[in-house]
């Protein structure tokens, strides 16, 4: 059995679509159809049903899955306990990350790691989703809770707040926010409930007895840029929010506390490539971790220096499956 057809249908099985596959593998359609016809001719059997949709596996393609995986491992762990191709770090590192910590934090170091490695591919995927290890759709995760189960490795990074926001020339035209009574009739900038995909961005019942309108965006950029815009008032990470000096910190007395992990897959954290990239996520927040959790009020902008108040949220457990 070839590999390279096993290594191509590893990828169409974890995109669901051959075309997805194809732009991961660097190879054209008809070459990722090739093989997989190859491969299913080899063994004489169908292992995906071509869809307008997509691609489905069959019985046998779900059996066939379980072995190609462990063959992978095998592939990677000999990879890493003889390191030659590993030393050159070379290949691609693919990160997922929240699109708050991925945008405002690591788009704008991670060019300092390229250059430190020039033969190192860098993918970061800052998006508001959750990233699944074992199916190998990123090779390191930046997680807001530590995985239940699975062959993860987690290592926590930091603590980080947030705490709630306004423009300075919204407060300007709107009046001042002393009191969550203040917040009455004002637009609140918020999540999509039904696309929040972790219970720990869950962080709005703190207002549920305020009665405001709502402006809901998916992403946390998103709602970042509607806040500075003046559109209302919002919840913001105040390590992106202090970076801003129109953002006032208003009802400083607010804080939610969350957590960032750094989590890989225990097949492919030994590799030399994975641990240099983890390393300088890891040693990057270190070196500013006092912005993840800066002192009640304080802030270039903020209008008083209350002493913060961290408002403990129930959330629900975790579910089972895929790191988060």
């Amino acid at each position: 059995m070839d590999w390279d057809h096993l290594r191509i249908f590893l990828a169409v099985a974890r995109a669901g679509q051959m075309l997805a596959a194809a732009r991961q593998l660097g190879l054209d359609h008809a070459t990722v159809g090739r093989r997989l016809g190859a491969l299913e001719a080899g063994l004489g059997t169908k292992l995906l049903e071509r869809r307008t949709t997509g691609s489905e596996l069959t019985p046998a393609g779900e059996r066939l899955l379980a072995h190609a995986e462990r063959i992978e491992t095998e592939m990677l762990q000999a990879q890493a306990a003889l390191g030659n191709v590993d030393l050159a770090l070379a290949g691609t590192v693919r990160i997922g990350a929240p699109d708050g910590f991925g945008t405002y934090f690591l788009a704008p170091r991670l060019g300092r790691l390229a250059e430190e490695h020039p033969g190192l591919n860098i993918q970061l995927a800052p998006l508001p989703r959750s990233f699944s290890l074992p199916k190998r759709e990123v090779d390191i995760a930046v997680t807001l809770q530590r995985p239940a189960e699975g062959r993860l490795v987690a290592r926590k990074l930091t603590d980080y707040t947030l705490g709630v926001y306004a423009a300075r020339d919204y407060l300007e035209r709107t009046g001042a926010i002393d009191s969550l009574k203040d917040l009455n009739g004002r637009l609140l900038v918020t999540y999509v409930a039904d696309l929040v995909y972790s219970p720990a961005l869950d962080y709005f019942e703190a207002f549920r007895e305020v009665e405001a309108r709502r402006l809901e965006c998916a992403s946390v950029v998103g709602q970042m840029e509607a806040v500075r815009a003046g559109a209302g008032v919002g919840i913001l990470h105040d390590y992106a929010a202090l970076g801003h000096e129109g953002l006032v910190r208003v009802l400083p007395e607010l804080s939610f506390r969350r957590s960032y992990w750094l989590v890989t897959h225990a097949d492919i954290h030994d590799l030399r490539r994975i641990r240099i990239v983890e390393d300088f996520i890891a040693g990057a927040v270190r070196e500013e971790r006092a912005g993840f959790t800066p002192e009640a009020g304080y802030s270039p902008s903020s209008a008083s220096s209350t002493r913060t108040r961290e408002v403990s949220l129930r959330t629900k457990a975790p579910k089972p499956g895929p790191a988060r």
